[in-house]
Formats: C-alpha cells, sequence, structure tokens
C-alpha cells in the first residue's frame, strides 16, 4: 500500500503562513496539495490589509515598511507574478513603482500648521553619547531596561526622536534593546532618514500588492485555504527529548489529526488580534474584539515549556494600543493643499507628522490610486496617533474615545484649516481603528520571553511570526516574519535557510556617514 504523503498545516493566515507555504513549495519540494492554511480571518494577509469600497469607505489599519535589504522579503516575492503585470514579479513591480515615483519628503515634521524647521535633528552632544552607548551596549546587558531609562528628557522633544518614534511606532516604555536593534540594523538610512530615503513603497496598499498575488500563486500551486478556522488548541505529546502535536483542536470542536511524519507552522500571536472598528460618528469600541492568536499562545503557554511568555507582551494594553484611520475623499482640495503645503506630489513624500499636536498626530498621502478598485476622482489617506491616550488640543478627549469625525476635526486644527476649508471634507468616510496589542513586540522582555523558533524537543513543529526570537532582526516589520518563516520551514526541512540579516552596523562606510548625520547641528 502507498503511504500516504506528509500534510503540512499553517495555523494563522498572516504573511508568515504565506511564506512558509511558499518555501515549502519552492526550497522543500513539498507539493501545494498537502498545505492547508488555518486562517481566523475572513482572508489571509494578517496586518498586510486593505479592505473595503468607495461607498462605504476603504479602510487599512496600519502599514509595513519596506527597504533594500528586506532579503528574504524581496526573496519570497521574485517568484509571485505582480497583479495586472503577469510578466514581472511582485519584487520587479516594487523596484520598477520606487524608480517610476521617486519619493523624498520635503516636510517630514509640522508645526502650528505650517512645515517645521527642519535644519537640524535637536541632538545635544549628551543624546549623542546615549545613542553610541546604546548602540555598543549589549543586549544581555540591556535586559529589560526601557529607552526611557537611556535618555534624558531633552532628548525626548528632538527632531530625531519625534521622527524616529512615529516612523517606527516605538514609545520611551518601550525596550531599549528593541531600539537597539533597529538602530544597528537601519544605520544605513540615516543619510535620507529625515526625508524618509531609501524606503520602497508599493504600487498599491500592502493586501493588493503583496498578499492577494501571492495567495493566487499559492491557490495556483493547489494550497488549500481555510478562512474563518479557528484554532483553539494542539494536542502535544511526548518529552522534552521529542514531543509532536498529534491533532489540531478548532473553535467548534473539531479535531484535525497530526500525524507524526506531518508538520505544523504555528505563527505565535497577533499584533492586530482585539482590533475594533469607528465610524464617523462612533469611535471604535475600547473593550478588545476577539483575540484568537494571543488566546491560544497563552493556553499552549501555560501547557508546554519553550513557548514563551505572552503576558510580557500582551498584558498592559494602554501601553502597547494605537488608533489609525483611513479617510475616503471625493474631492480634490485636500489633497492639492497637502501637496502646496509639504512641496511634495501626492505619493512621494511619506509620512507626515504634527510634532506639536497631544496626540501626535502623523498622517500620509499615499500615491493615488491606493487600492486596485478605486474610482478615478477618490482620495484614500491614512493616518494614526502615537499618543491617543492623551487629550486633544482641539477636541477634549483622547483619540482613542475620538470618532472619526472627532479625529478629523482635530486634523483639521493642527493644520489650521479655516471652517470653510471644512467642506473640503463634505461626505468623507472616516474609519477610526483601535489595535490594543499593536505595539506590543516592543515591551521589555528578558530572555525566554520570545520563545526559538524550533522550541527544544520540538519533533513536528515550529513557530513563526513577530513574537519568535530570532537574533539581529527587527520586530514589526515583514521581514522579520518572512524570515521566521523561512527558519522554520529550514528547521523541520532542513532546507531553504534564510538569508542572514545584513549588517549595515558593521559596514565602515553606512557607520561614518550615520555619524555624519547625528553630528549635524
Amino acid at each position: 500500500m502507498t503511504e500516504s504523503p506528509a500534510l503540512h498545516y499553517m495555523v494563522g493566515g498572516g504573511i508568515a503562513a504565506l511564506a512558509a507555504a511558499s518555501a515549502l513549495i519552492r526550497d522543500a519540494g513539498v507539493a501545494g496539495e498537502t498545505i492547508r492554511i488555518l486562517d481566523d480571518r475572513s482572508r489571509p494577509g494578517g496586518a498586510l490589509d486593505g479592505a473595503g469600497e468607495a461607498t462605504w469607505g476603504y479602510l487599512t489599519r496600519g502599514g509595513r515598511m519596506f527597504e533594500p535589504n528586506f532579503l528574504n522579503t524581496l526573496d519570497l516575492l521574485s517568484q509571485v507574478p505582480a497583479p495586472d503585470m503577469p510578466d514581472r514579479s511582485v519584487t520587479e513591480d516594487i523596484l520598477a513603482f520606487n524608480a517610476e515615483v521617486q519619493a523624498g519628503s520635503n516636510c517630514r515634521l509640522i508645526a502650528a500648521g505650517q512645515p517645521a524647521d527642519m535644519t537640524h535633528l535637536g541632538l545635544a552632544a549628551v543624546d549623542i553619547v546615549a545613542l553610541n552607548r546604546l548602540m555598543l551596549t549589549g543586549e544581555h546587558s540591556l535586559g529589560a531596561r526601557t529607552i526611557g531609562s537611556c535618555f534624558g528628557r531633552a532628548f525626548f522633544d528632538s527632531n530625531f526622536w519625534i521622527m524616529w518614534s512615529s516612523m517606527f511606532s516605538f514609545q520611551p516604555w518601550h525596550a531599549a534593546v528593541e531600539m537597539r536593534r533597529y538602530l544597528r540594523r537601519f544605520l544605513h538610512l540615516f543619510p535620507g532618514f529625515a526625508r524618509i530615503e531609501g524606503i520602497l513603497r508599493t504600487r498599491y496598499n500592502q493586501y493588493d500588492s503583496v498578499i492577494a498575488p501571492l495567495e493566487g500563486w499559492l491557490r495556483d500551486q493547489g494550497v488549500r485555504f481555510d478562512s474563518g478556522a479557528v484554532v483553539t488548541g494542539l494536542e502535544i505529546e511526548g518529552t522534552e527529548a521529542r514531543r509532536d502535536v498529534t491533532a489540531i483542536t478548532l473553535s467548534e470542536g473539531a479535531h484535525i489529526p497530526v500525524r507524526p511524519g506531518d508538520r505544523v507552522f504555528l505563527t505565535l500571536g497577533s499584533m492586530t488580534d482585539g482590533a475594533t472598528y469607528g465610524t464617523n460618528a462612533a469611535a471604535p469600541p475600547l473593550t478588545p474584539g476577539p483575540t484568537p492568536a494571543l488566546d491560544l499562545w497563552h493556553a499552549l503557554a501555560r501547557q508546554h515549556s519553550g513557548f514563551g511568555t505572552p503576558n510580557t507582551f500582551a498584558g498592559d494594553i494602554e501601553k502597547t494600543a494605537w488608533t489609525s484611520f483611513t479617510v475616503t475623499l471625493d474631492r480634490p482640495e485636500f489633497r492639492d493643499h497637502i501637496e502646496t503645503l509639504t512641496d511634495n506630489e501626492t505619493g512621494t513624500g511619506g509620512l507626515v507628522t504634527i510634532r506639536d499636536s497631544a496626540w501626535l498626530l502623523s498622517f500620509v498621502l499615499f500615491n493615488q490610486p491606493h487600492f486596485r478598485t478605486q474610482p478615478e476622482g477618490t482620495t484614500v489617506f491614512w493616518g494614526y496617533g502615537l499618543r491617543g491616550d492623551r487629550d486633544g488640543d482641539f477636541v477634549s478627549n483622547p483619540m482613542w474615545q475620538a470618532s472619526g469625525d472627532q479625529i478629523l476635526s482635530e486634523l483639521c486644527w493642527q493644520l489650521r484649516l479655516s471652517p470653510d476649508a471644512r467642506r473640503w471634507f463634505d461626505g468623507a468616510r472616516i474609519l477610526p481603528c483601535r489595535m490594543p496589542y499593536i505595539t506590543s513586540q516592543f515591551m521589555p522582555r528578558r530572555r525566554g520571553d520570545r520563545p526559538a523558533v524550533r522550541p527544544k524537543g520540538a519533533g513536528n513543529f515550529a513557530l513563526m511570526g513577530q513574537f519568535v526570537e530570532q537574533p539581529l532582526d527587527t520586530v514589526f516589520t515583514v521581514e522579520y516574519s518572512v524570515r521566521s518563516a523561512r527558519a522554520a520551514v529550514h528547521a523541520l526541512t532542513g532546507r531553504g535557510a534564510p538569508i542572514p540579516v545584513r549588517r549595515s552596523d558593521r559596514d565602515p562606510r553606512a557607520l561614518l556617514r550615520a555619524a555624519r548625520v547625528l553630528m549635524e547641528v
């Protein structure tokens, strides 16, 4: 009798799961028909999302940064046909788009409704010393220290910090270790830091540009997608020397048997779990929505060793949440005003941060159309508030409790728009989104809080995503998830090892250029 082939289960449907499925097919020679993706959501992509339509409004919860040193991500997408252009890959399309649309911000910060003074980064000598000390201190020595413990108060009012924190979503209470990794990983981007140069943008939102074509390619290979499949448990049997997943439990009580020769790839946790949504008239509920990925992680960590400490990251919502908003406009006046104010054509500038706003508001006008189905004449822009816990300067309540219309009112006030200018937003659809765990991966941690890709004794399973430990690499990036997926496939198959992190911090020229930027006054 012919033995049936090994089956491969992805628990979670984000970019890590899609990348692992792709690596199994391309690098490990696995047949696509043996891969099954169990996704608790209605469609794959996780945090790389984009949804809606013009009538009710478009929604993107957030966007992840791409850059040329994301080698695993660009390699993954090099085999996937681009949307609307099957003769080129997604990677080729990203590079071609960035060659077509030359980007460089002429107005990274705004204050009092006008471009802010950007002649210097605002760093004192003591701040530069502190930055260098942080980069040179080992992770073991830093331990669970916070960013706030490494710098004086004046540092957090500098142009450098305002741009750094708004670009990467860092807060003073986040882990110094994570900021250290970012400083070393992205050292080569320092010369273009104030202009957001060196960043790669996608032609459309990241669902349309990355996830949809990758999903299509995987379906063409025979991969099975089970949407709405909520995994509530893994049955793991054995000892610390060898333990295997023997069954996957679904929310409706169904059990999927798993043989020792089968493989299970688990995306651990989710930074978009618990997201809630508002409207023009209503704020997103403060009580988190469903958290299936985090619930599963908590359950596994209680039952088995080697699964890390989820409460380290997801135990203090007030320190890990922020609110984003997506605006759909039918009129061009706001877009035209921002082009004049920033001296950037739409889609060429990038994130603009209002440095003197209590909510620390940032917004970006994407290249249009931002959605493949977006009608001509419609403009979509996105923004977020890093300090949504504070009362607004115009709106008298925290951003966390603000409706879409209130967020827009605060933005208009911060830009010093006249009452007549509010007509520019007639009929605008404003969709706020609160994400309680969006920066949870930045929380201070100790060794072991983030588990290994392959925990001790793991036989037929491996872990992926933002909450596994990968030395040198930076969380809150697509590259971290993709790299974890390749590491998981390599751990279980011996094939397709991830491409190592490119070490800008060991490039003397990059170090010299970064030093010159920091020393500018």
